[in-house]
């Protein structure tokens, strides 16, 4: 299906492109001296400055694309950069910056200030989405995390939105409450909340995560009483308030990766006997209370949902995972969300074909996708958009370079976590990057859950 869908869409993009040309002006560079990269000299300066007079006032190419070439879109990636409109939000293209924790929050989870510059380099995605932003202290799970419960932190990302929207770009908050998977030592000596006192397994995978938290098991969680649910429904519903004074255009919570709404989705997490559990219907209903809250509290296409359906991450597993996120998709798709986002992280059956019919609304797929894919699944697979991770990490600029063909640079694990610049926002954009450090711009899928086991 994918070969044939191929044929017709490079021929399809071929004769577009023929009528309307398939030059596009080249990005702004940041030209500055960067460990990963050379300092420019004045001469490249110089060319940098007068290839965009150029693209501004010509519609001629000008040579002098990498390997000397001139700068040629590539027709076959052209599903990505189609607009589409989310919410009340019109995006310029359909390329997402996916969430990634990072750690260069304070440690009270202010904002700092080289996460303004973080965010403002990568504006060329049609779609930012924040890191993981805690909505109460309890929710909290990793040392240098930022959250969005106070008016401090509130105020700081009024900072980075105003750097997004300054630059063109669209941004949304996830908002990621850990449940079960955090330490006293981290919630100043109170014990972390869960559906139901089951601790995670002290030998699963997830202790291999190079995060900055206490490096000992997971304690046996506190189960939640009726009244600590409604307060964290009260907590997500107050973080989409105050996302959208911070000037978010949007809330994401994150229902994925183990965290607190997927422990309420799971069989192995969740053994409640009351409206919260057991069924599927009741299992589902902390995440939909949370969407009707949230929704509530701004409106329906402000919100959306990120899930990870049967990924077994931080030692989740449910004993019927096709039946209960059918079910959830059904129910998010009556409530006029701005999106779903679906991982397929190897599972076993075929998450985007399962859930994609049953959700009315716009899609983000994630996980694995090169820029063929991407465009094919765009075009061919039923989604609207593709969210890339840790090719934004190391590449500021990675919508230009799908666009183009450049090829991509390699991210550095080791500086995933860390606090400070390195690795976080001295990456340069193409034009400066060292050739060695480039890698193959269409590798195989490579989900990040076969990548971190």
């Amino acid at each position: 299906m994918i070969s044939n869908c191929w044929r017709f869409l490079g021929a399809h993009c071929r004769r577009q492109g023929a009528a309307r040309g398939t030059w596009l002006p080249r990005p702004r560079y940041h030209l500055r001296r960067s460990r990963r990269g050379a300092a420019p000299g004045r001469a490249a300066i110089q060319h940098e400055r007068e290839r965009e007079r150029h693209m501004r006032t010509s519609s001629r190419p000008m040579a002098g694309g990498p390997g000397g070439g001139a700068a040629i879109c590539d027709p076959d990636v052209d599903p990505l950069f189609r607009p589409i409109e989310i919410g009340r939000l019109k995006l310029k293209n359909r390329i997402v910056m996916a969430p990634m924790t990072r750690q260069r929050a304070s440690l009270a989870g202010g904002v700092t200030e080289i996460m303004v510059d973080y965010y403002r380099q990568r504006t060329s995605a049609g779609l930012i989405v924040s890191e993981g932003l805690y909505p109460c202290p309890r929710g909290c799970g990793y040392l240098f995390s930022p959250g969005l419960h106070d008016d401090g932190q509130q105020a700081g990302w009024r900072d980075i939105t105003d750097a997004v929207h300054s630059d063109g770009g669209a941004i949304f908050a996830q908002i990621m409450h850990v449940g079960r998977l955090s330490d006293p030592l981290i919630l100043s000596g109170a014990t972390p909340l869960a559906p139901s006192a089951v601790q995670p397994d002290p030998t699963a995978r997830h202790y291999t995560i190079n995060s900055p938290r206490p490096k000992r098991p997971y304690p046996r969680p506190q189960a939640m009483t009726h009244a600590d649910i409604l307060a964290t429904v009260d907590a997500f519903a107050d973080s989409a308030t105050r996302a959208r004074a911070a000037g978010f255009d949007g809330v994401e919570i994150h229902a994925g990766s183990g965290y607190l709404p997927m422990q309420f989705l799971s069989s192995n997490t969740n053994l409640r006997a009351d409206e919260w559990g057991g069924s599927v219907e009741r299992r589902t209903a902390f995440l939909l209370a949370c969407v009707d809250a949230m929704a509530g509290a701004t409106y329906p296409g402000f919100v959306a949902v990120k899930i990870s359906p049967g990924w077994t991450f931080h030692d989740i597993f449910d004993t019927d995972p096709v039946a209960t996120y059918s079910h959830l998709a059904r129910e998010l798709s009556k409530r006029g969300m701005a999106y779903l986002q679906i991982g397929d992280y190897g599972v076993g059956w075929d998450v985007y074909a399962t859930l994609r019919p049953l959700f009315d609304g716009p899609i983000i797929q994630v996980s694995g996708y090169s820029r063929r894919s991407a465009a094919a699944a765009i075009a061919c697979e039923g989604a609207d958009m593709i969210a890339f991770g840790r090719a934004f990490i190391s590449n500021p600029d990675l919508p230009q370079r799908l666009r183009y063909g450049w090829p991509t640079s390699r991210a550095d694990p080791a500086t995933f976590y860390t606090q400070g610049s390195e690795g976080y926002t001295d990456y340069p954009v193409h034009a400066l990057s060292d050739p060695a450090g480039f890698e193959v711009l269409d590798p195989p899928a490579d989900p990040i859950g076969k990548r971190q086991a």
